[in-house]
């Protein structure tokens, strides 16, 4: 590609490598799990040598098959725990170039549990209701360092909240009425956490040592191989000359790349710090282009066929093939992404904005050309888990092979053997985050188990929603969004799958529609203020004020606020027990209601929107997103009105 065409590939200029220091900035700011230390000199080696052992060893249980599972879990989060200690410093005054003398000594600890575990194994499984000092004492301590490490890997939030659980197991006698349980001691309580796999090594830290693990490595191997790069030409060869442009390759670049690494403010920076300063140059104010980085990154985690990490929890909890979560998650997603697209092009209309020049921009047949191969391993990976019959470890793992050898195919994506060695280490040090998360929230769904607050909490949603499916949902939406705003959206997804989508089985919402709504919110909370971190990373990127981008973010994204009420109450939208037509006929018309959504937000089409018909289009839009023939035909008569009268208008305004 001429070197004067834009690209989105590393910058070398003074004012390039000025804004990947910015992106680092806001990324240690923003995103607590970035805050790591910078290891150098024989600890830096000794802790890159130690991440490429713990891929190797997932590697190897996930093709051969590994110890017992307690043992293995066990170990996974020893593993975990370890690289924490050795990655992330006790606050910010401490030593942020090597580990201390008592991160060391964590660093010991963190495997006392597991040699203890594989040591007597038979005697901890038969004392697991009886435990004895010793177990009480290990108990204690693996919930000691999961607690720590949680603290120090996603802030205070999620272990002040699961100390606030541990209270409410123990003191059970002394809550009110409603919550009011039978208590049980510490000893009965931690080795709960402890001795089986309802704690912590339960259900997340399973998905974690398995399905998380490998495709948070495929991902890493993926960007070796410049699939990163590939998005993010290709985006811009197809929509960088279109009005507003480089908002389109935003949206386009951060959905491809989030539905890789799974975390929305990783993706901010990372496309961000590109695509941020090319729409400010096209005229959108800076909030507006932070919003359009921040909402489409948080989408990545909604998009087949990777997502987030917890689209795999979603598929242990329901028990389903992880297949059939990229099929329920396909339409949904496409539409948030619709929306958000719509609004560009209307926001571009609106205020005159052009693309860039086509003649500067990379070629998409040359692009394919020199980088097409790398789709292989994506369509591979489909064939193995919608065809082969295999599971979706096993094809995880030949994912990553074949991802090596395609790679070979070309000199521009060629991986060596230092390129794979340092995709395992970095496979092993972004796993570290989601693995402690899925182990810390074992201590809160452990006492949801012991205790039955679940059931509880489930029946008080029930009630403070009167029976009624609506008021259910937007109290289970205010849950979501609020656990979401101090919790990373891995715990925030596991607590309000395990609380309220009970509550919506109750009332009989397809179980799946009631894991994915949760799914949704918890994401969400990114976006929202007042703690919106993928907006407020944006914002630190475009210069823009921190809320007024929040806002700007909630905006864009609000066909996605949407989008789960419609699936709940339409579950074809979300390919459950309908036919491909039904499915098409409600994707259709959905398609429209977001389109009609756009414009009542952005009030704009072809002309200005009157105020009066803004509120006309909602309800319109509103009409077409609910199943059913009157409703259909309304929508239908708001668009083909809305159609005709701002086609009047804008014929109005050029005569004028």
């Amino acid at each position: 590609m001429d070197e004067k065409k834009i690209s989105l590939n590393a910058d070398t200029s003074a004012e390039g490598q000025q804004m990947q220091a910015n992106a680092e900035e806001v990324l240690q700011k923003h995103d607590k799990e970035s805050a790591t230390r910078k290891l150098s000199g024989i600890i830096g080696k000794v802790f890159f040598v130690l991440c490429v052992l713990v891929s190797c060893y997932h590697l190897y249980t996930a093709a051969f098959g590994g110890p017992v599972t307690l043992v293995h879990r066990s170990l996974h989060v020893a593993m975990m725990l370890s690289l924490s200690f050795m990655m992330y410093p006790f606050n910010k005054k401490s030593d942020r170039t090597k580990p201390t003398i008592c991160d060391w000594i964590l660093v010991a600890l963190s495997f006392v549990a597991p040699f203890y575990i594989w040591y007597d194994y038979l005697g901890v499984v038969e004392r697991a209701g009886n435990a004895s000092q010793m177990d009480m004492f290990m108990a204690t301590l693996l919930t000691g360092l999961v607690l720590e490490s949680s603290r120090r890997v996603s802030g205070n939030a999620l272990s002040i909240l699961s100390l606030i659980f541990i209270a409410y197991g123990m003191f059970g006698r002394s809550m009110p009425s409603f919550f009011m349980h039978r208590g049980y001691d510490w000893t009965s309580l931690s080795n709960h956490f402890f001795a089986n796999t309802e704690g912590i090594y339960g259900t997340s830290v399973s998905v974690a040592a398995s399905y998380i693990f490998l495709f948070i490595l495929f991902g890493c191997v993926m960007q070796k191989s410049g699939m990163g790069q590939f998005f993010n030409d290709i985006a811009l060869a197809l929509a960088g000359h279109t009005k507003g442009g480089p908002a389109k390759v935003s949206v386009i670049a951060s959905g491809f790349l989030g539905s890789i690494n799974g975390s929305a403010v990783a993706n901010v920076v990372t496309t961000g710090a590109f695509t941020i300063p090319l729409m400010k140059k096209t005229g959108y104010s800076k909030e507006f282009a932070g919003a359009v980085e921040s909402s489409a990154s948080v989408g990545g985690q909604l998009l087949p066929p990777i997502m987030g990490a917890a689209a795999f929890i979603m598929a242990e909890m329901l028990s389903v093939k992880y297949s059939e979560i990229i099929v329920w998650a396909a339409i949904p997603a496409l539409l948030y992404y619709l929306g958000i697209i719509i609004q560009v092009q209307l926001r571009a209309s609106k205020d005159g904005l052009v693309g860039l020049p086509k003649d500067q921009l990379p070629n998409a047949g040359a692009v394919m050309k020199r980088q097409g191969h790398l789709l292989i391993p994506v369509i591979f990976l489909l064939y193995m888990l919608f065809f082969s019959g295999t599971t979706v470890i096993f094809s995880a793992v030949c994912t990553i092979i074949v991802t090596v050898v395609v790679s070979q195919f070309s000199a521009s994506t060629r991986m060596g053997v230092k390129d794979f060695i340092e995709a395992l280490a970095e496979g092993a040090k972004q796993t570290v985050s989601v693995a402690i998360a899925c182990a810390c929230v074992g201590i809160i769904i452990g006492v949801s188990s012991k205790t039955g607050f679940g059931l509880t909490m489930a029946n008080t949603i029930i009630s403070l929603g009167s029976q009624s499916i609506l008021f259910t949902l937007v109290f289970t939406m205010i849950t979501c969004m609020i656990l979401g705003m101090g919790l990373p959206s891995i715990p925030a997804y596991i607590i309000t799958a395990s609380i309220a989508a009970p509550a919506l089985s109750k009332l009989g919402i397809a179980p799946a529609a009631a894991h994915m709504f949760s799914f949704y919110y918890a994401m969400f909370a990114n976006l929202t203020p007042p703690v919106a971190l993928a907006s407020f990373a944006a914002a630190g990127l475009s210069g823009g004020d921190p809320m007024k981008t929040g806002v700007a973010s909630v905006k864009l994204a609000i066909a996605g606020f949407i989008v789960p009420f419609m699936f709940v109450y339409s579950p074809q939208l979300m390919l459950i027990d309908t036919t491909i037509l039904q499915g098409f006929s409600v994707a259709l018309t959905a398609c429209v209601g977001v389109f009609l959504i756009g414009v009542a937000v952005e009030g704009y089409f072809m002309a200005p929107v009157a105020l009066w018909l803004r509120a006309v289009v909602t309800v319109g839009a509103l009409s077409l997103m609910h199943p059913g023939v009157v409703t259909d035909v309304v929508g239908v008569v708001v668009l083909a009105a809305v159609w005709f009268i701002q086609k009047g208008k804008a014929k109005a305004h050029e005569h004028a």
